[in-house]
């Protein structure tokens, strides 16, 4: 028999890798999206997954497609996120981060079989490696979110295993993440302004973050008296972002003008990034 499971956040680039690997380990994929949501990602797949199209109006809806499905897990990577925020986003940012998952606990607690859920957090969480220091409201949302995750675990007998990413990439990414912005400019041969180029980046390959995904539902399932843990995934390779643009230039054979200092760094800006969270052991 198949493992069920939903998927929130799976047309974006981390999600629509994980719910490929899962297809690949047969599993029974749903995934939650808006009806606005770009389908670009999981264009390869659309046939071998269901669709349930959610905009937040009517969560009785929500909790008869988890009375339905019985899904064993919830894989929960929906998310919003903005390095630095105006007034405009502030609603957007906690319905989002917030208010989605809460309607998704919500679900959970209102089924019988539903309580196993794999959260996504962010390594921002920790500015400066302080246990509680968000860099910007986007991880603050995240923190405040796991807070209302542990009432649902002790309360309502959810259990949850948090993952906090790094920066990550791979192939066919399409974010305006660092690598991609490399190849472009390098291509166009067009000047990139950066920073310094002095902070520190942990850069995680898709891979090694959806087998995480995967490692994270297995210890919950097999480990009983796990109620709510968290992870970091990150590769403890921590290098500059000068030294990453000098190894992506010896590994494509490319050459990046770069003016270097010619944007300052960002309010808080992560120049070390957290070391002590726990790893998970492969």
């Amino acid at each position: 028999m198949k493992k069920k499971c939903l998927i929130t956040g799976a047309t974006g680039f981390i999600g629509s890798n994980l719910m490929k690997k899962l297809l690949t380990l047969n599993w029974d994929i749903t995934i939650i999206c808006r009806s606005s949501s770009s389908l670009k990602n999981i264009d390869s797949c659309i046939n071998q997954i269901k669709i349930f199209k959610y905009d937040g109006k009517n969560i009785s809806c929500l909790i008869k497609l988890f009375e339905k499905e019985n899904f064993e897990v919830v894989f929960h990577l929906a998310s919003l996120f903005i390095s630095e925020h105006s007034k405009e986003d502030v609603s957007d940012l906690i319905k989002s981060n917030i208010l989605f998952g809460s309607e998704i606990l919500e679900a959970m607690k209102e089924t019988k079989f539903t309580k196993l859920l794999i959260n996504t957090g962010t390594s921002w969480q920790h500015y400066e490696g302080e246990e509680y220091n968000p860099v910007n409201l986007y991880a603050a949302t995240k923190e405040a979110f796991e807070k209302i995750i542990k009432y649902y675990v002790e309360a309502e007998n959810i259990r949850c295993i948090t993952l906090k990413l790094f920066d990550t990439y791979g192939e066919n990414d399409t974010r305006p993440k660092l690598i991609n912005l490399l190849n472009k400019f390098a291509d166009e041969k067009q000047v990139l302004n950066m920073s310094l180029g002095e902070q520190k980046l942990d850069l995680v390959h898709i891979d090694k973050v959806t087998d995480a995904y995967i490692k994270a539902y297995e210890i919950l399932k097999n480990n009983l008296n796990i109620k709510y843990d968290s992870y970091g995934v990150f590769s403890g390779n921590q290098k500059t972002l000068r030294e990453i643009v000098k190894d992506f230039e010896v590994r494509t054979g490319k050459k990046v003008l770069i003016n270097w200092g010619a944007r300052p760094y960002r309010k808080r800006e992560v120049m070390v990034p957290i070391k002590t969270l726990k790893k998970m052991e492969n």
